[in-house]
């Protein structure tokens, strides 16, 4: 018999498909953009695909909240088991620029934890999906995050690195922070950090794919995410190779704090 959350699953994955090439169509094309807020980019292709999405996945489970960058939030979700968390265009910025590095993401919440992952990068040609327990893929290949216990030499993708940092080793780095977390889900990078206050739909359906192929998943201070939160933030995420996971916590500790008592 088939495993309802899998062909759940599936079903969000062809929701983000048709979402992805909702966005391709657009992109590199002349669209609206703006800034929310200085430094937070948005475009109409944003907003139009969050509706669609809203109204898609609002299908496959009618009873469930939703959680969206691009929609005014509402405390309603609060009171549900059940909870869409979704970026419509992860990675607005390189969207924008006409780059590769942006992504449709979506996240089913249940009772507080990320259940089911998906992300759709249609300009990389890559579909990531997750099922909790069941593993994580892309375009249907299983994923297995890498093996290094070491953290000098780690690969984090990022532009550059402050000479604290430097025993590290730089790499490609998309805009979206969930397809830089899914690298690490494929062993193309060892260890993605954030020291700041981030928001659940940036970072729930990635962190389901990096879990699901083994990585380490937590929040900056190594405590484990939960999400459809009053406030939906986590302070920082840390995505790591599971054999550095703890040095890595322990390298930024310091840091961390400065930012929490700064």
């Amino acid at each position: 018999m088939a495993d309802p959350r899998a062909d759940l699953t599936a079903a969000v994955a062809q929701v983000a498909h048709e979402a992805g090439q909702m966005a391709l169509a657009r992109w590199r094309t002349d669209f609206a953009r703006w800034e929310k807020t200085p430094g937070s980019p948005v475009s109409e292709v944003d907003l139009d695909v969050d509706r669609m999405l809203r109204a898609r996945l609002g299908g496959l489970l009618p009873d469930a909240g939703w959680l969206s960058e691009e929609t005014v939030d509402s405390a309603e979700r609060l009171s549900q088991a059940q909870v869409w968390v979704v970026d419509p265009i992860d990675g607005t910025r390189d969207y924008i620029r006409g780059r590769e590095g942006w992504a449709v993401s979506i996240a089913l919440v249940e009772d507080g934890r990320a259940t089911i992952g998906v992300l759709d990068a249609p300009a990389r040609g890559e579909r990531w999906s997750a099922t909790a327990g069941q593993g994580a893929v892309r375009n249907g290949i299983a994923l297995h995050a890498g093996p290094r216990c070491e953290l000098d030499g780690a690969r984090v993708p990022t532009d550059a690195l402050p000479r604290i940092d430097r025993h590290l080793t730089i790499v490609p780095k998309p805009n979206s922070i969930a397809l830089r977390m899914a690298m690490v889900a494929a062993d193309e990078a060892d260890l993605v950090a954030t020291l700041r206050w981030g928001n659940e739909w940036d970072i729930a359906a990635a962190a389901v794919i990096a879990a699901e192929a083994g990585a380490a998943v937590s929040d900056a201070l190594g405590a484990p995410l939960r999400y459809n939160k009053p406030y939906p933030t986590a302070f920082g995420v840390m995505v790591a190779a599971p054999g550095i996971h703890a040095a890595a916590i322990a390298w930024l500790s310091a840091r961390a704090q400065a930012v929490l008592n700064g």
